[in-house]
């Protein structure tokens, strides 16, 4: 029964990492998104200063434009960050799963033993 219980220990060993993950993944996201709001905010400042808003002007400002380009790579790896969290959290509830079957063999072990005392006492 030992085993057993190893089991269930490494199955909420797995869950804790998963979530642990998942936590991770979610403080990324926000960070990105945190980061590409600075971002708007900074490009936006830029063009009221210039006094131009079109990025295909001659005189668009060049930190405008490379504020732009680093706010469109922090969306792109924010969206491919947020499949990624997807599928964490697929994973999460395969494991979550497999912690509940783990731990409904160990308390069906305990109840069967505990009969099985209750028995040898009895007789």
């Amino acid at each position: 029964m030992k085993s057993r219980q190893s089991l269930v220990r490494l199955k909420q060993f797995q869950v804790n990492e998963k979530r642990r993950q998942l936590l991770q993944l979610d403080m990324m996201i926000a960070e990105f998104d945190r980061m590409a709001g600075e971002l708007e905010m900074q490009i936006a400042a830029e063009e009221r200063r210039a006094g131009i808003t079109d990025v295909n002007h001659f005189a668009y400002p060049t930190f405008a434009k490379a504020a732009r380009l680093r706010r469109d790579n922090l969306k792109n790896s924010q969206f491919d960050l947020a499949q990624q969290r997807k599928q964490a959290e697929s994973v999460l509830n395969e494991a979550e799963a497999e912690l509940s079957k783990a731990q409904m063999l160990e308390t069906r072990d305990v109840k069967g033993r505990d009969i099985d005392a209750q028995g040898a006492m009895a007789g």
